[in-house]
């Protein structure tokens, strides 16, 4: 089936596409993605594909997580997505464990980002989280954004504690990436409740990276966005 899989990943790629995401994604010398090979097929076109192959075996799966081409790890981590919800909970602890183990093969911010709040974050909502603080402290940049992206879950279930924490841990990750993931949790909790937010923006706008504090303060209106500008 692997076979098969790669033989329609290939005849779905377009070379102009995959120039376009080289730049995209960072992939030159010294930035967060570099190395990483594109064949151009969108996420859209993914995602289809995955469903066709939602009967790949999860070892399968996680053998084509370790292929070079970024959407080969990207198509494996959507039919994971797939599998991780109609599993039972001895599958779903070993989706999760194997998902964690691999974590240097979902090596950008997409990777993660169309993962973790769909495996990571459902598997732990009702189960001990500290596992999280453990990746919060990973030399791995994706460690990192795994942790705080697994908070998109808990977020949605209106459990904000563990983000709020996480968020206080990695304020001054040295990593743009990360700064982009914490002000976007901390906007989605404003959503659902703006005391939470503005009571961690009193505390901290100050002294937080200015992306970080741009992307939280997003969907607030020009007064209060200048405001807490204003604080930097």
């Amino acid at each position: 089936m692997l076979d098969n899989i790669l033989k329609k990943l290939d005849a779905l790629s377009d070379p102009d596409k995959a120039a376009k995401s080289l730049r995209y994604f960072k992939t030159g010398k010294g930035d967060y993605g570099e190395g990483d090979m594109f064949i151009g097929i969108s996420a859209p076109q993914l995602r289809a594909l995955s469903k066709a192959h939602q009967t790949l075996p999860v070892q399968g799966c996680f053998t084509l997580l370790k292929n070079e081409i970024h959407e080969a790890r990207m198509l494996a981590l959507f039919i994971l997505v797939l599998k991780f919800k109609k599993a039972d909970p001895n599958q779903q602890t070993d989706i999760f464990q194997q998902y964690l183990q691999h974590s240097p093969f979902i090596n950008n911010w997409d990777l993660v980002d169309c993962s973790a709040p769909h495996i990571s974050g459902p598997y732990l909502l009702h189960r001990d989280k500290h596992i999280l603080y453990k990746l919060a402290t990973s030399d791995l940049l994706w460690d990192r954004r795994i942790a705080m992206l697994s908070c998109f879950s808990f977020i949605r279930d209106h459990q904000f504690d563990d983000a709020i924490k996480l968020s206080e841990r990695l304020l001054h990750d040295k990593e743009d990436l990360m700064h982009k993931a914490v002000g976007w949790m901390l906007r989605e909790i404003g959503k659902r409740d703006g005391a939470v937010e503005r009571a961690f923006l009193d505390k901290y706008a100050d002294s937080m990276p200015r992306v970080m504090l741009r992307y939280a303060i997003e969907k607030f209106n020009q007064a209060e966005r200048q405001h807490y500008l204003s604080l930097k």
